[in-house]
């Protein structure tokens, strides 16, 4: 025998996906559903006010290996106090929400580099998929903040049927018609940044990058490691083989940065972040999206 308390708990259900917004009370319920209704029924609100853009210049660390809080970006730059966030407890590693940017209402999405340095597992890609969905059939804008090293690999990971639910990304991905904005705040690597972008990195109508963004097709270490295994095995001991790994991985890094892939045209722009806001106000206000062209 189980106990009513024990049957489908609240914060259960919030853990497994299917309560996208928990609450303490009932009185926070309904101011909760309240705001949410708002994104619905009102798209565009007289514009709000907004934090000192220059902030976002210090949210993500200079040392690449270095974690930050992606929730302070999206902070800064929506509206103040307008972000409301969905599925917190059920895909950590996956930040999703509505928010209003100058008013208008979007959709927010992020990777969270403090959970598997923002890579893609099932969760992550079940609850992106959700979104997506929810972002097609109600038509928002997205802004979408990517630092991902790519989707999970691995023998838990493909247990996890994760090569069905990655698949099915792109397919939500080019569901969606409205106007995409995708930022890279440091990584884009591999088919979990062209996920994030809705399909591929042509998809979104404006791709801009942060001058801390790498771009490639695969994790740096990861590629090193594959790239040239004859020639770290080739050292004499771990020592030098370390060294050589450093030396490489620093070499595929300064190949990967965004400035390198704005050359070749591969993303629209680097960009001092305390300009994003203005860059994602100026798409979500035009009419359409240049995917319906």
């Amino acid at each position: 025998m189980h106990t009513p308390e024990e049957i489908g708990p609240a914060p259960e259900q919030a853990r497994n996906g299917v309560v996208q917004l928990l609450v303490d009370d009932e009185e926070a319920a309904v101011e909760a559903a309240r705001r949410m209704l708002s994104f619905f029924s009102a798209r565009r609100l007289e514009p709000g006010e907004a934090a000192d853009q220059r902030l976002l210049r210090q949210v993500v660390p200079e040392n690449r290996k270095r974690v930050y809080d992606v929730r302070r970006a999206i902070d800064v730059l929506v509206d103040a106090g307008s972000f409301l966030e969905l599925s917190a407890e059920y895909a950590p590693g996956m930040v999703t929400g509505l928010a209003r940017l100058d008013g208008h209402a979007v959709a927010v999405v992020a990777n969270d580099p403090a959970h598997l340095g923002g890579a893609i597992d099932a969760d992550e890609a079940r609850c992106l998929q959700d979104f997506l969905g929810l972002v097609a059939r109600h038509e928002f804008p997205l802004v979408v903040l990517c630092d991902t090293p790519g989707f999970m690999v691995g023998p838990e990971t493909e247990r996890a049927g994760t090569v069905r639910l990655f698949s099915a990304l792109f397919g939500a991905g080019a569901a969606v018609r409205t106007p995409i904005v995708l930022v890279v705040l440091r990584k884009a690597y591999g088919l979990g940044a062209q996920a994030m972008a809705g399909g591929s990195l042509r998809t979104p109508d404006l791709v801009l990058c942060w001058p801390t963004a790498e771009l490639g097709p695969m994790g740096l270490e990861g590629a090193v490691r594959l790239g040239f295994r004859r020639e770290l095995d080739e050292q004499p001991d771990q020592e030098s083989r370390d060294a050589l790994e450093r030396r490489l991985i620093e070499q595929a890094h300064e190949q990967a940065k965004a400035v390198n892939a704005a050359e070749v045209f591969e993303v629209d722009d680097v960009i001092d972040p305390a300009d994003t806001r203005q860059h994602i106000v100026q798409i979500i206000s035009s009419p359409g999206s240049r995917r319906d062209q």
